[in-house]
C-alpha cells in the first residue's frame, strides 16, 4: 500500500519541488539566477522562498557586490528534507511497477 502522506507538503509543491531540485544541485543560487531558471516572477520565487525559509530548508545569504545580492542554499535540514522526499518519491515508483 502507498502512503502518499510520506510526502512533505512543503517541497511537493510544483515550485518549492524546482526550486529545492536547484538548491540541492549546487551550493548556492542567486535570486535572479533562480528566477531566470524558474521562469517565476519576483513575487512567486518570494513566497515559495519564504515558506523554504519557515520550514528551516533554506538560508539566505546576503552579499554587496556593487548592489545587494541574496543568494540561497539548502539548509543541512533541508538536504535530508530532499533525500527523504526522494527516497518516498522511488518507494512510489518501485510500487507502481511491481503492481500486476
Amino acid at each position: 500500500m502507498i502512503d502518499f502522506s510520506q510526502l512533505d507538503r512543503v517541497i511537493h509543491e510544483t515550485g518549492r519541488l524546482a526550486i529545492t531540485s536547484l538548491l540541492a544541485a549546487r551550493p548556492d543560487w542567486a535570486f535572479q539566477d533562480l528566477k531566470a531558471e524558474l521562469k517565476m516572477s519576483d513575487g512567486n520565487l518570494s513566497a515559495h522562498l519564504r515558506t523554504l525559509f519557515k520550514a528551516g530548508y533554506t538560508v539566505e545569504i546576503k552579499e554587496m557586490l556593487g548592489r545587494p545580492q541574496t543568494r540561497y542554499a539548502l539548509s543541512k535540514a533541508g538536504r535530508i528534507a530532499f533525500a527523504a522526499y526522494l527516497e518516498v518519491l522511488e518507494s512510489i515508483v518501485r510500487s507502481g511497477r511491481a503492481a500486476p
